[in-house]
């Protein structure tokens, strides 16, 4: 080739470009095939699974979850934002019954509520309600184990119990807590609902699982330890915050619980004789007489200062001496001698 031929070969760009996307050609495949060789390698196919089990974590974790959701999904409890309401208090009264209450602002949807809850409080019985004028507007989703085909009637019943006899307590959120306490004890007791408590996995330790499935690969075991021990650390705060909450108030809110029960056992039977002898027996005097003071028991509580360790015993002597009477009235007893004596 005399260099004329080739300052026209080189001048000439059809020949660059038809040889160009060969080349290119070439290299995309051989990029493809590269990836293809390093998934089908055991480092690759380890990567894909630390991949999947970061993706289950994250979406079994909550992480898409909106605030109502995510928040029930590890307590018993929500309230708007703004709402008046002791929400540790009521998380108390519920314990760890397979039992979640949420309080949303005026003109909530709260069917829409229900769904959002579904998987994070699967398992329990929801009741979802809101003020509305004088009463309760509620919405019930009882989500026990198979709730949708053979328990369908039980489900159903228990959504139609739970919120009974809540409208009284509409300007107090925690007695009506309470009631819907009882009611779900009278649901276990009939057999409605399953027995037994909640069971609540925080989504932490599953964020670290998927941190720690990826990272292990790429860092070693040296992230996995310190990722262990931060949840550790965060275990053991979650502890001492709920040691911390258990105070002689949380056995004064159990045994007034356990009162109200008593009460509600002790009902049919004052309804009974108040059809067959009208309100002059002994039995019907000494339960309106309890009724009474229950009633105003209540309102003691709901101006008890929590710091007045003094006032808190006195007002638990006083529901224990109540529970006496009311036990004496079911037992067909006379009354105790250690009836409380009330100061106004």
């Amino acid at each position: 080739m005399t260099r004329s031929d080739s300052r026209r070969t080189a001048a000439d760009p059809s020949r660059r470009q038809r040889a160009d996307p060969s080349r290119r050609t070439g290299a995309g495949a051989s990029r493809r095939q590269r990836v293809a060789g390093l998934l089908g390698t055991p480092f690759g196919l380890a990567v894909l699974a630390c991949l999947v089990l970061a993706g289950w974590a994250v979406w079994s974790g909550g992480a898409l979850d909106g605030p109502v959701a995510r928040h029930v999904r590890t307590t018993s409890f929500y309230a708007d934002p703004g709402l008046d309401v002791d929400r540790a208090e009521a998380e108390r009264i519920i314990g760890n019954r397979r039992l979640v209450v949420v309080l949303r602002s005026p003109d909530a949807d709260l069917r829409d509520t229900c769904k959002q809850v579904h998987r994070a409080a699967d398992g329990t019985v929801v009741l979802v309600l809101s003020r509305d004028g004088d009463d309760y507007d509620t919405y019930g989703c009882a989500l026990v184990p198979g709730y949708d085909k053979k328990n369908l009637g039980k489900a159903a019943a228990a959504e139609m119990v739970i919120g009974r006899g809540i409208d009284t307590f509409v300007d107090r959120p925690l007695e009506a807590v309470k009631v819907i306490a009882v009611n779900y004890d009278r649901l276990v007791k009939a057999g409605t609902v399953p027995d037994g408590a909640r069971t609540i996995s925080p989504s932490l330790p599953r964020f670290l699982l998927a941190a720690a499935a990826v990272t292990g690969v790429v860092a070693g075991a040296s992230v996995l330890y310190l990722g262990g021990r931060r949840a550790g650390r965060l275990a053991a705060a979650r502890r001492v915050r709920r040691d911390e909450r258990t105070d002689s108030r949380s056995a004064l809110s159990a045994a007034t619980a356990g009162l109200a029960q008593q009460i509600i056992d002790l009902d049919p039977k004052y309804a009974l004789l108040y059809a067959r002898q009208g309100g002059d027996s002994s039995f019907s005097r000494r339960y309106r007489q309890l009724t009474s003071d229950h009633v105003a028991l209540l309102d003691r509580l709901a101006t008890l200062d929590d710091a007045d360790e003094a006032a808190v015993r006195k007002l638990t002597g006083w529901v224990e001496s109540l529970s006496r009477r009311a036990q004496a009235l079911a037992d067909g007893q006379p009354a105790p001698n250690d009836a409380p004596q009330r100061k106004k």
